[in-house]
């Protein structure tokens, strides 16, 4: 089990590799494609300029535990549900959890990274571990190597550049909805039998406050 403390920690740590090569950021240790990934409520250290109420607010919004290797994606495209179905039936031994990033569950994966909802709009992430994110077509790419062969094989296209990969990948993101168009909530609603993958599954299935984010 992975341990991390958030207040003072998570920003230095992963804020730079984010700005310095979206779509990349080094694989979490050995351990993390198997364990939950655990942040720990830590009161602040000694020295720091946190109020006790303060840290009182910010663990409040931490969850405990996160779930590893999620692909966090956009609920309501066309073309991004049927990559998820895709990677569904590849995925026999079930290694890759998903999270349309509309709902509320994927909040914390989001504050994680460092990342919000437009930026996942935009691109697709895949948290491998608390170290270790993928936006865009490196995501894709890494999802696949979680897969059985054939399938794993795609990951090989990792070698290419990632600005050519990237400038591929915008270019169909921008137009997704014109080419394949999109629902007015999260689509696997309609797909529930892939369900039992995704992470914000009762809070789809529960029709609760949390589905006004769609």
């Amino acid at each position: 089990m992975l341990t991390r403390t958030l207040i003072g920690r998570l920003r230095p740590r992963l804020a730079p590799s984010l700005a310095g090569l979206r779509g990349y950021s080094p694989r979490a240790p050995a351990g993390a494609a198997t364990a939950d990934l655990v942040i720990d409520e830590d009161s602040p250290r000694p020295g720091s300029t946190v109020g006790v109420g303060a840290a009182a607010a910010i663990a409040a919004t931490v969850p405990t535990v996160l779930q590893p290797r999620v692909l966090i994606y956009d609920g309501v495209c066309h073309l991004c549900h049927r990559g998820v179905k895709w990677v569904f039936k590849a995925d026999k031994h079930a290694k890759i959890r998903f999270c349309c990033v509309q709902s509320r569950a994927a909040e914390p994966y989001l504050r994680l990274v460092g990342m919000d909802r437009e930026d996942v709009l935009r691109r697709v992430l895949f948290i491998e571990g608390p170290e270790a994110y993928y936006e865009g077509s490196t995501a894709a790419l890494k999802v696949a190597s979680y897969l059985p062969l054939p399938y794993s094989a795609l990951s090989s296209m990792l070698i290419i550049p990632v600005p050519l990969r990237d400038a591929i990948y915008d270019y169909i993101a921008k137009n997704r909805y014109d080419w394949f168009g999109k629902d007015d909530e999260c689509i696997v609603t309609k797909d529930q039998e892939l369900l039992e993958r995704f992470i914000d599954r009762e809070e789809i299935i529960g029709g609760g406050p949390s589905n006004s984010s769609y």
